[in-house]
């Protein structure tokens, strides 16, 4: 009894070996008394050659009648041929149809984009998606193994939670058994309390932001990396950052390289090589405001300006001491200028904007209370927040890596939606 190989597996056999595979035909071609099959499955595509004569009758009127994308199972010998795919095809003698399509598959080509993504479900079927998958399954994969490897420990935390971390206004309230809850915007709170115990900490799970921003970088659920740490300060976790993305690029050069070549897309470990241009806010603003941008003292960069920022350099790049007033309330303040925090974002080059937000946090008991208040927050929100800082507290710093905004920059893809399966934006919530 023949084993059922794998496509990617079919193609290492010698000539006239026997095999068997199973997949979804994706294409069909009749040459008079020859019929040609691309049959694909997750590791790649194979052509099938049916020829009248050779096969059955039977096989060959299956092979005719099939459509395109019915599950199907081949059997045959390999044959080398400088003019099939890849060199490689399969002469079948025998097909059995077990997954028939039951209409017209909807997805060819001239379809628009909003057909595509009304239609997701379908559209993953596309090996250009299924590529875009494994790469981004190698990217979290590594993050993963390298935060392991540098000590850190990974926790999951809260998805329902009762206080804004980000602001209030990009929180998805829900019914939480007849009490207001929401939807994380991110899981640095519990990541905090994390620390006191296990010092270095990630997560890697889903963050939703309420935002109404219809841009190429923005979805309101999407994976997010944080990382947290203790008894490290503002530089101390932009030299974690620094390492983990440099760590992501040139491994993902070499473990996606078949993916990666496959999309025509190439990412090379010195587009990522530390050490990182270091701007501050001020600068940031300097070079915003030569090229026209009307921005002011302040104000939070959002996508435009962080485009245009992102342009002037040829790698990431960190912009530093951000105004409190454009940050969070938990951002420590700079000691030698409390006007601004101790805080940073990480920039991709190109027009691709923040792909990492972090900084160093308020350990102060007094001092939190304080920003708390400023903000005009509801102390009773945090309470359990501040409590940390009154046993016990020490210096620590975290950050958030997106993992949609990352393989958009590498892959330079034409909008983030194709960086995750299922996309969710302001206008979309199916399929």
């Amino acid at each position: 009894m023949l084993k059922t190989l794998y496509i990617r597996d079919a193609f290492k056999c010698g000539e006239d070996s026997e095999v068997e595979l199973i997949g979804w035909v994706r294409s069909k071609r009749r040459h008079g008394k020859l019929v040609f099959l691309d049959l694909r499955d997750s590791t790649g595509i194979i052509q099938i050659a049916v020829k009248q004569g050779i096969a059955d009758s039977e096989t060959f009127m299956k092979a005719l009648d099939v459509g395109l994308e019915s599950a199907v199972k081949v059997r045959g010998k390999i044959k080398r041929d400088a003019r099939a795919p890849g060199g490689v095809e399969l002469h079948c003698n025998h097909i059995e149809v077990f997954g028939p399509s039951l209409d017209g598959f909807p997805i060819r080509k001239g379809v628009g984009l909003k057909f595509l993504l009304d239609n997701r479900h379908l559209h993953l079927r596309s090996p250009k998606v299924a590529m875009i998958m494994k790469i981004r399954a190698n990217l979290m994969d590594i993050a993963r193994r390298w935060l392991r490897e540098n000590g850190f420990i990974e926790v999951n935390c809260p998805t329902f939670i009762t206080a804004a971390v980000e602001g209030g206004a990009t929180l998805f309230k829900l019914d939480y058994f007849g009490r207001t809850a929401y939807l994380t915007q991110s899981v640095q709170f519990y990541q905090e309390a994390a620390i006191y115990s296990l010092e270095k900490v990630y997560s890697l799970q889903p963050s939703f932001r309420a935002e109404l921003s219809r841009t190429r970088r923005h979805l309101t659920e999407f994976w997010h990396l944080e990382v947290e740490m203790a008894y490290a300060d503002l530089y101390d976790i932009m030299k974690v950052i620094e390492e983990l993305v440099y760590a992501i690029v040139s491994n993902l050069s070499k473990e996606s390289e078949v993916e990666l070549k496959a999309l025509d897309k190439v990412v090379k470990p010195e587009m990522a090589e530390p050490p990182y241009p270091r701007i501050k806010y001020a600068e940031a603003l300097q070079i915003l405001q030569s090229k026209n941008v009307n921005i002011n003292w302040g104000d939070d960069f959002g996508a435009d300006e962080e485009r245009i920022l992102s342009k002037e350099f040829e790698k990431p790049f960190f912009v530093t001491h951000y105004p409190k007033e454009a940050k969070a309330f938990y951002h420590m303040p700079d000691p030698n200028d409390p006007s601004v925090c101790l805080n940073t974002d990480l920039l991709a080059p190109g027009g691709y904007g923040e792909i990492v937000g972090g900084g160093q946090r308020i350990h102060d008991y007094n001092l939190l209370l304080e920003r708390i208040r400023e903000n005009g927050l509801n102390v009773e929100d945090y309470r359990w927040y501040i409590d940390l800082r009154k046993y016990g507290s020490v210096p620590h710093s975290g950050f958030g890596l997106g993992i949609e905004r990352m393989l958009w920059w590498l892959l330079q893809l034409p909008h983030i939606r194709s960086a995750c399966l299922f996309p969710r934006t302001p206008t979309r919530v199916y399929p």
